[in-house]
């Protein structure tokens, strides 16, 4: 029953993806982005990273949705034709696409309890992280101990974002006053 789920989840993951690439109107767009991130934190649901879904949730299908919403607000919402052939981009996503697939042939399976983290790391946290830092949850643990650092960096990072992406939809200016238009001469 869980691998149809995942089969369901991963056909329309699809499907969204193949509407983003061929639909030209720029909103249309931004919902199909995010329904696919929801669908991302439905299979993050189904793996068991409920933190992980509520992030992705959060971030990917609301705060991305409500941000590109704005930013169409000031532009079209209509995507220009491009003036040359995509050829370029696309080989280097078909190259970047084949790296990652060879890639992930080294990776161990998913789930195996043979697999390196399932020997070493993984019961280290166990049986150390209450003694290390008295925290009695694993999870919480590792996100605010182990990798606190990290974390504090995730967070300046969409700080970052969300300080460039006020300044770039210009909020910043709107006490200013706008510069009285240029009058041609009459002649």
């Amino acid at each position: 029953m869980e691998e149809a789920v995942n089969i369901v989840i991963l056909a329309l993951m699809a499907v969204t993806v193949i509407g983003i690439v061929f639909i030209r109107n720029l909103m249309a767009v931004v919902m199909l982005s995010g329904i696919y991130s929801l669908l991302a934190a439905s299979v993050f649901v189904v793996l068991d990273a409920v933190d992980v879904a509520f992030t992705e949730a959060a971030v990917g299908a609301g705060i991305s949705t409500v941000l590109f919403i704005g930013t169409l607000a000031l532009t079209t919402r209509i995507e220009k034709k491009p003036a040359h052939k995509p050829y370029l981009p696309f080989i280097v996503v078909a190259i970047t696409g084949a790296a990652l697939i060879y890639g992930s042939f080294d990776m161990a399976r998913f789930g195996d309890a043979e697999a390196v983290t399932n020997k070493h790391v993984a019961p280290y946290y166990l049986e150390n992280t209450k003694k290390h830092t008295g925290i009695p949850n694993v999870v919480t643990a590792v996100l605010a101990s182990y990798r606190g650092y990290d974390t504090l960096g995730e967070v300046v990072v969409i700080f970052t974002a969300g300080i460039g992406v006020i300044l770039l939809l210009g909020s910043w200016r709107r006490g200013l006053t706008p510069p009285a238009p240029h009058k041609r001469d009459e002649a």
